[in-house]
């Protein structure tokens, strides 16, 4: 019962994590560095008293009241409007809809606008009235010349470009409401599966069938998943599935596999992907075989404790990365994207190259000094009858309170900063 219990506190760090960066991602796409606050709202749902993220495709944030019951939702007009210019700038409007998905009013949220301009449209009677009770999907596919939306008197130029944001706002979630991607299985999820299949015969196959087959097996890894397909696990991928949502129907395979090399070492302890599918550790391994032995170096012992921080340190700046939306491009920590020649990064180049001479001298170099891909499956890993509470676990919970620590601090900090918090 202990090592089941210390599985599911693994899979529920991971899970977890992953909730977080999902959330915290939603609200960043929602609210951007200008959160909506209630007090904008109260003037179409009084009894608002506080905002949640939607994660739809609709990208905006329900209004509830102090017993948490929608009243209402509310979504701006940036970022598809931002680059719809008025006369001296952008505006960001907010539009206010009812249950029923019909608009309660606008309100200009914020604006590079001259205060004179946004006076005169706030101050209309008809202008911001003029979307009242139509629909999100009639306000989407409305006409503005034949719903008589003409500009406001004195900032004709702004107040249009204020109702081509809202149209345009609204238009651009209906596109994706209303046209949900098909699945599609193309050639490289067949190959995928394909490759899962081996990977099982490898880590669970007879002995013999094994030691048979392995050289031959790692030298498809490299050439086909490697090369040919380009479909390899990595932080950049992890992350951005975490943020966007996993894509289950352009890329089943890679899904799959993802899947695999999490829940497979969580039941069983097989490290089914590091060492049957990842070609870049096969690459190692080859290398390793025709590599002179006077090569190979012995590293002291107080070195390999030091180098086995690095993995779970690039893990949780991978975290942090993926948290914050940071510009850093976490492909450049791993080597995988150094695999697909025609667009692999410098860094991306550099650490695949160094990763590969460092195994001609150390075996296995790169996957047990430098991968955070490769601490994060170690991390889900039974480990049988001898396994306990670690320090990989106290690390991950270490790592859990940061992600709280950002998630519930991040949006607040940017009111803050405005002035507004």
């Amino acid at each position: 019962m202990k090592r089941v219990a210390l599985q599911l506190y693994r899979f529920a760090i991971v899970a977890i994590v992953a909730w977080l960066v999902r959330d915290l991602a939603v609200r960043q796409r929602t609210q951007g560095d200008s959160p909506v606050v209630v007090d904008e709202v109260k003037l179409f749902f009084p009894e608002a008293a506080r905002l949640r993220p939607d994660s739809s495709a609709r990208d905006g944030l329900f209004i509830l009241d102090r017993e948490g019951r929608e009243l209402g939702y509310v979504v701006r007009t940036f970022p598809p409007a931002q680059d719809l210019i008025g006369y001296a700038g952008a505006t960001d409007t907010l539009v206010v809809l009812d249950r029923d998905w019909k608009i309660r009013g606008l309100r200009i949220h914020t604006s590079d606008e001259t205060e004179d301009y946004l006076k005169s449209i706030t101050t209309d009677r008809r202008f911001l009235k003029k979307w009242n009770s139509l629909t999100w999907d009639a306000a989407a596919e409305l006409d503005l010349d034949a719903a008589g939306i003409e500009g406001v008197s004195g900032a004709t130029m702004t107040s249009m470009a204020i109702a081509r944001g809202v149209k345009l706002r609204l238009q651009h979630a209906h596109a994706e409401i209303s046209a949900p991607p098909a699945l599609h299985i193309g050639w490289r999820d067949a190959g995928m599966l394909a490759v899962l299949i081996g990977a099982a015969l490898m880590a669970f196959g007879p002995a013999d069938w094994k030691r048979r087959w392995k050289l031959p097996w790692q030298i498809l890894l490299v050439g086909y998943v490697g090369f040919v397909a380009g479909d390899l696990l990595a932080m950049k991928l992890f992350g951005g599935w975490a943020r966007a949502g996993v894509p289950w129907t352009n890329a089943p395979g890679l899904v799959l596999l993802a899947a695999s090399a999490l829940v497979v070492p969580w039941v069983t302890g097989a490290p089914l992907y590091c060492h049957h599918v990842c070609p870049h550790g096969a690459a190692q391994e080859l290398l390793g075989r025709i590599r002179p032995r006077r090569w190979q170096l012995t590293l002291p012992p107080g070195a390999v404790r030091g180098l086995e921080y690095l993995p779970p340190a690039l893990l949780g700046f991978s975290l942090v990365m993926a948290l914050l939306a940071l510009p850093f491009d976490l492909a450049g920590l791993e080597p995988f994207a150094a695999y697909v020649v025609r667009s692999a990064g410098i860094a991306t180049l550099a650490v695949a190259g160094l990763g590969l001479v460092a195994s001609l001298f150390v075996p296995q170099a790169y996957c047990r000094f430098g991968c955070p891909t490769g601490a994060l499956l170690n991390f889900v890993r039974a480990r049988g009858a001898t396994d306990r509470f670690s320090r990989r676990d106290a690390a991950a919970l270490g790592l859990l309170a940061v992600a709280v620590t950002l998630h519930w601090h991040y949006l607040p900090l940017i009111l803050w900063v405005k002035g507004v918090g």
